[in-house]
């Protein structure tokens, strides 16, 4: 898909596909809602949309093309599933917090998940949303934590470094856990752990998971697939 339209952001695709198809295929019902407050990662999104049936081939193929509804970052309507427009600045948090708390108040069922980028962490609106998470006890939001470690401009340590982001968030009334983002085994433990609180799973990740050259590597973040790059990748996928 992301070769066919030509287009980057593989790698955070990459990095949290593991994570967005336990939580969709096991864990998302008729109540709940999923926000991708990394908005980079649509591709990874359409993809497990399109693997529940919600989203056609035809539909894929659209990806990125002009007038499609699978725009580089979700869309603001039209796509099941896909309840806000987010981007490459999230804010997605802010959002999902305010969904939480109105189910709430209405008394209403199911769990609302937001899956963030690590360098999210570094925008005051993200820490201003963790805020009033924890202040209103939202135990119906579960927040996912994409920690790859690399953002657009290098390494997230380099950056505006929050390392280690587990000990930030620690000191919040909070349900912390830090697991392998590529497990389905320790993602579902995770997931599945009782609590009172909101909660936070830090998905220790890679970028460009499952693709030698890709991995842990910031170019990936923006480089649109050549063709000898997209037959390699599918060789060493298949051989796996």
């Amino acid at each position: 898909m992301h070769y066919e339209s030509g287009v980057g952001h593989i790698g955070g695709n990459l990095s949290c596909l593991d994570a967005l198809l336990v939580l969709h295929h096991e864990y998302m019902g008729p109540s709940e809602r999923f926000i991708l407050s990394k908005g980079h990662s649509a591709g990874a999104l359409y993809v497990t949309l399109w693997s529940r049936g919600l989203l056609s081939d035809a539909q894929l193929s659209q990806f990125h093309r002009d007038g499609t509804l699978l725009a580089g970052h979700p869309p603001a309507s039209g796509l099941p599933g896909i309840p806000f427009a987010t981007g490459s600045l999230g804010h997605g948090l802010s959002l999902a917090a305010g969904t939480a708390l109105a189910l709430k108040l209405g008394r209403r069922s199911g769990m609302v998940y937001c899956l963030t980028s690590d360098g999210e962490w570094q925008e005051g609106s993200t820490w201003e949303a963790l805020i009033f998470a924890a202040h209103h006890r939202l135990q119906n939001l579960t927040v996912l934590v994409d920690h790859n470690n690399l953002q657009g401009f290098g390494r997230t340590a380099d950056v505006a470094s929050m390392s280690p982001l587990a000990e930030k968030l620690a000191g919040f009334d909070i349900a912390l856990q830090s697991v392998d983002g590529h497990d389905p085994e320790a993602i579902r433990a995770a997931l599945d752990a009782p609590g009172n609180s909101c909660r936070v799973i830090i998905l220790e990740t890679q970028k460009g998971h499952g693709v030698s050259f890709m991995q842990d590597r910031m170019e990936w973040h923006y480089l649109p697939l050549k063709e000898q790059d997209y037959r390699r990748a599918l060789q060493e996928i298949e051989a796996q």
